[in-house]
């Protein structure tokens, strides 16, 4: 029987394509919390399934928020819940669930779409780049020193003062960088602020922790502990789940607090942000045990939308050609810089459209994509004046997975 794939046609549907893609991921079902959060955040209309026989066997979602790109924000599709239950592999059914959402995407007017990939080996067939890194660090906390004594202050509040709190901290963060999505109020109580016991995995339940400077919170984290002792001595870790500083002294006070906490040995961060000024700021850089990561990968699905859409330094402008395989409505050729948009005019560099994804939001430049032969260089100086043209002062950062 032919696989069909379509989007589900109400919420029963919907929660039985969910389990499938749990069971892709080794799960058995959608427990019934989960369910309640991710109906309201996932509508049945922005998933795209794969149908054996009338029985959901894959599903593929995409969240919507706006993801902050050099200069401003677009609307972005935040694709998720991608699964393909181990009985249906290797049948193509992936790849048609992904010709499906980006074409749905691009009628949706969402000219980006953004995902945390389990296997990096995956998207960048379906012309996603990886668009920004991440450092997962996993401290020492006896070698952990500060070049220079914090001198803020940092109190703890419950998840209803930390509502109040951090949303401002989180949106100051925001602006200034790239790659980041926005969050409404029910993201934040049910997505990030919440504490089910099923999200522990033995950890302690959520602190959440304010960072001030001068009386205004430039700072925050929420943490667990995770309690191990052996021979009368602790081994219990810190397990930052997210920490975001708007200076380099609320960092410092930040970190200094998280190194302090007593009857634990490290701190972990499993997303770390590379424009941190942290390892600047300890004597021992070493002593963080940064370990360097994939994190963000971005797909162009409006290149045209959104190469208007950015702003960039001042400098040269030139024409780049893309190549779209899954999108063909993407390619041709732009010019970048002033008057960004479609051209007719020869190109100076030519790229695939997951290489643009790479350098769209500064992670990486095109000396990189012509140096590792993932461009084209047909004029000379032309991956210098789009590397000087697409610099970003901080690299991007996703500090959401999803």
């Amino acid at each position: 029987m032919a696989i069909e794939i379509r989007s589900p046609a109400d919420e029963e549907e919907l929660k039985a394509a969910m389990t499938a893609a749990e069971i892709a991921f080794g799960s058995g079902a959608v427990e019934d919390e989960d369910w309640e959060r991710e109906r309201k955040a996932l509508p049945a209309s922005r998933a795209h399934a794969a149908f054996d026989g009338g029985k959901p066997v894959a599903l593929a979602g995409a969240y919507r928020f706006d993801l902050s790109i050099p200069g401003g924000e677009l609307p972005c599709a935040g694709v998720t819940w991608v699964g393909v239950m181990p009985t249906h592999r290797r049948r193509g059914i992936l790849r048609d669930l992904m010709r499906e959402e980006l074409a749905d995407v691009h009628t949706w007017g969402e000219p980006i779409a953004a995902l945390w990939a389990s296997e990096a080996a995956i998207y960048g067939r379906f012309g996603y780049g990886h668009a920004a890194t991440s450092l997962h660090v996993k401290s020492d906390k006896a070698r952990f020193g500060l070049r220079e004594p914090a001198r803020g202050s940092v109190r703890l509040v419950d998840a209803d003062e930390a509502l109040t709190l951090f949303r401002p901290v989180y949106e100051r963060f925001r602006a200034a960088r790239a790659g980041i999505p926005s969050r409404d109020e029910r993201w934040w109580k049910e997505h990030r602020l919440a504490d089910p016991e099923s999200w522990r995995r033995g950890a302690s339940r959520k602190f959440y922790a304010a960072v001030e400077l001068d009386g205004e919170v430039e700072g925050y984290a929420y943490y667990r502990i995770k309690d191990d002792w052996a021979d009368g001595m602790s081994r219990s870790e810190v397990k930052v789940v997210e920490a975001v500083a708007t200076s380099p002294e609320a960092e410092k006070t930040l970190w200094s607090f998280l190194h302090g906490i007593d009857l634990t040995v490290r701190v972990e961060v499993f997303i770390f942000d590379p424009g941190s000024p942290l390892p600047l700021l300890v004597r021992d850089p070493r002593a963080l045990n940064a370990r360097v990561t994939d994190g963000l990968w971005l797909r162009l699905v409006d290149v045209d939308a959104a190469l208007k859409a950015r702003s960039y330094k001042p400098g040269q402008s030139l024409v780049l050609e893309v190549r779209d395989e899954l999108c063909p409505w993407n390619e041709g050729r732009y010019r970048v810089g002033d008057d960004a948009g479609r051209t007719e005019d020869t190109a100076d560099l030519a790229l695939d459209v997951a290489e643009l994804g790479s350098v769209y939001l500064g992670g990486y430049d095109f000396h990189a994509l012509v140096h590792a032969g993932l461009a084209d260089e047909r004029a000379a100086g032309a991956a210098e004046a789009a590397t000087l043209l697409f610099r970003t002062d901080l690299p991007p950062f996703c500090p959401e997975v999803f």
